[in-house]
């Protein structure tokens, strides 16, 4: 080969037409139709709701199954690796500026907001018994209620998450070293931790409304409280469900020690739930 000259680099692939966006478009549609319904109280609003989940269950199936068909083809290169990690990245990113806003609502309420309202100069004329202390529901609100302490079940969910965090590290670990058998068993262990998570976040919204009268409608805490941990909590529903199907693929016998990146992206999003989630004991438990 003449100096200076280099390898061809391989085509990006390019998949062939198909109708998976436009079924997913159309299933949004539905349930966004249904919602409409419903909140009209009209007939059929929880029917159309339901064909449209069904719907975009069904061509996620289909469609991620068509994309793991294509990788295990062996139709992804370095193009591809280097497409999927920069569209991953952004999508975590999103996330961060999701949970941002949230964090952000937080602060301004605590901060600025209760203390402000209690510092007006007619304060006690217009709520008698305000003060700006955190956490409080708001000038107005006069229910009782009991704030969620951070040394009970919120430590425990730390400590499973935080586990789960090093479990699906030791699963990677094993893939890279073609340990397959540790690797099912790790990452099996880090499904169970995120499971069981949902279930001790689940019985403290019970013992939130049961023992503590702490609610949604609780004025500011309650909305922030159940804002924040309820979204966190549907990330962690979602990260579960990405943690099974590549549980089914390693059992397939599926990914690489060096080509497995559908199994590094899901680490990633989970350790970002992990990095979420102590920032919520901190700031919306502890302090």
């Amino acid at each position: 080969m003449a100096q200076g000259a280099t390898t061809p680099r391989q085509h990006y692939y390019v998949p062939q037409p198909m109708y998976w966006p436009v079924l997913g478009s159309a299933s949004l549609f539905l349930m966004m139709l249904g919602g409409v319904f419903v909140m009209n109280a009209s007939a059929g609003g929880w029917v159309s709701i339901a064909a449209g989940f069904m719907l975009i269950l069904y061509m996620m199936f289909r469609w991620f199954g068509d994309v793991i068909g294509e990788s295990e083809g062996g139709k992804y290169h370095g193009w591809e690796d280097v497409s999927f990690r920069w569209g991953m990245s952004w999508f975590i990113f999103s996330e961060v500026m999701f949970f941002a806003a949230f964090f952000g609502a937080l602060f301004y309420i605590r901060v600025l907001s209760v203390p402000d309202l209690s510092s007006l100069e007619h304060n006690e004329l217009l709520w008698p018994g305000f003060k700006g202390t955190w956490p409080s529901a708001g000038p107005g609100f006069e229910e009782k209620f009991s704030p969620m302490g951070a040394w009970g079940l919120p430590a425990i969910n730390t400590a499973l998450l935080l586990t789960s965090g090093v479990t699906v590290t030791i699963a990677h670990w094993a893939l890279k070293e073609g340990k397959r058998g540790m690797l099912n068993l790790f990452l099996f262990l880090t499904i169970a931790l995120g499971v069981l998570f949902l279930g001790v976040q689940a019985y403290e919204y019970g013992h939130a409304y049961a023992d503590l009268n702490l609610k949604l409608t609780t004025g500011a805490y309650g909305s922030t409280f159940f804002m924040l941990t309820g979204f966190h909590g549907f990330h962690v529903t979602v990260g579960a469900i990405m943690l099974a199907v590549i549980f089914a693929r390693c059992v397939k016998g599926h990914f690489k020690p060096d080509h497995h990146f559908a199994f590094e992206g899901v680490a990633w999003y989970w350790h970002f739930v992990d990095v979420v989630w102590l920032g919520l004991f901190i700031f919306v438990y502890w302090l």
